[in-house]
C-alpha cells in the first residue's frame, strides 16, 4: 500500500513543483489574512483524489481544499495537497504533499513528499519510518542544554495567546523555538531530531495525519485524543517523546479552554 501512496505523492509533488517554478503566473487567493490557497493546491488535491479513488475505490477521502468522499471500508485518506502554501507562494522550500491514512479511529500510515527539498518520508503500522529510503533512528529524550521546540499558530490565533505560549516555552520549559510556517515541515524536523517537540494552536487534522504515524515509529507521540477528535476539528496539541509531552502537559491543560476557529 505505501508504495502506491508514495508513487501518488511523488506525482503530485511534480505537479506542484511545476507551478512552484512558475510562481509569477500562479493564481493565488486568500481564505483569510495570511491564509492562502492557490491553483496548485486545488490541482494537486484533484490529482491525489483521482489516484486514490482508482487505487482504493472503497476508501473515503478528506482534503483541505474540499475533497470529501464517504468511506465504505472504514478507511479515510486525509490529504493536504501543499502544506506550507504561504512558504510555497513566497518561494520557500518548506512545503510538502501530505497523504495520511485514518483507520480504526487513528492515524495509521503516512507519506510526505517535499519535492523542493527532494525529501520523501514514510512510515506507519508495520512500516518503520524512512527518509529517502533510509531508516530513521528512534528519538531519545531531550537534552536541556540545547533543547528546541517547533511552534505553529493558525493565522487567526490571537497575538496574546501566541505570546503566552512562547513565554511559557522559553521561561518554564527553557527551550529555544523555531517557527517555519508548515506543520508538516516542523514535524519532519522533529522526526530528524532537529527539534525536541512541536506545539501548535489551531492546526487541522490534514496537517498531522501523515506525520503522526511516521513519528510513532520513532517513539514520538502526541497529546491528541483521537477517540474524541473528529476529522473536522482544529487542534491544540503537542508532539514529542514522553518526557517532552510530560513537560508540556501544564501548558496543554491551559490551552484546552482556548477556543480555536472551526472549519478550514
Amino acid at each position: 500500500m505505501h508504495i502506491v501512496i508514495e508513487r501518488i505523492a511523488r506525482e503530485a509533488g511534480e505537479l506542484a513543483l511545476g507551478h512552484f517554478r512558475r510562481l509569477s503566473s500562479l493564481d493565488i487567493e486568500a481564505k483569510g489574512h495570511l491564509d492562502l490557497v492557490t491553483q496548485a493546491d486545488r490541482e494537486v488535491e484533484t490529482l491525489v483524489t483521482e489516484r486514490l479513488r482508482a487505487a482504493f475505490p472503497g476508501d473515503g477521502i478528506y482534503g483541505e481544499e474540499g475533497a470529501s468522499i464517504p468511506t465504505r471500508t472504514g478507511r479515510i485518506w486525509v490529504v493536504d495537497p501543499i502544506d506550507g502554501t504561504f512558504n510555497f507562494v513566497r518561494g520557500g522550500d518548506q512545503w510538502a504533499v501530505s497523504i495520511g491514512l485514518y483507520a480504526n479511529g487513528r492515524p495509521a500510515l503516512g507519506v510526505i513528499h517535499a519535492p523542493a527539498r527532494q525529501e520523501t518520508m514514510i512510515g506507519g503500522d508495520g512500516l518503520g519510518a524512512q527518509l529517502n529510503g533510509v531508516r530513521l533512528a528512534a528519538r531519545g529524550g531531550r537534552q536541556p542544554a540545547h533543547g528546541a521546540v517547533a511552534v505553529g499558530f493558525h493565522p487567526t490565533i490571537p497575538t496574546a495567546i501566541r505570546l503566552e505560549i512562547l513565554r511559557r516555552l522559553i521561561d518554564e520549559l527553557r527551550l529555544s523555538f523555531r517557527c517555519c510556517g508548515s506543520a508538516t515541515a516542523s514535524l519532519m524536523e522533529l522526526a530528524r531530531g532537529q527539534v525536541d517537540g512541536y506545539v501548535a494552536c489551531g492546526d487541522s487534522t490534514w496537517d498531522v495525519m501523515a506525520a503522526l504515524p511516521i513519528l510513532a515509529q520513532l517513539g514520538i507521540g502526541s497529546s491528541i485524543d483521537w477517540t474524541t477528535t473528529p476529522l473536522a476539528a482544529k487542534l491544540n496539541y503537542a508532539c514529542g517523546a514522553a518526557d517532552f509531552l510530560a513537560a508540556a502537559a501544564p501548558l496543554l491543560a491551559d490551552l484546552a479552554p482556548w477556543v480555536v476557529p472551526q472549519g478550514p
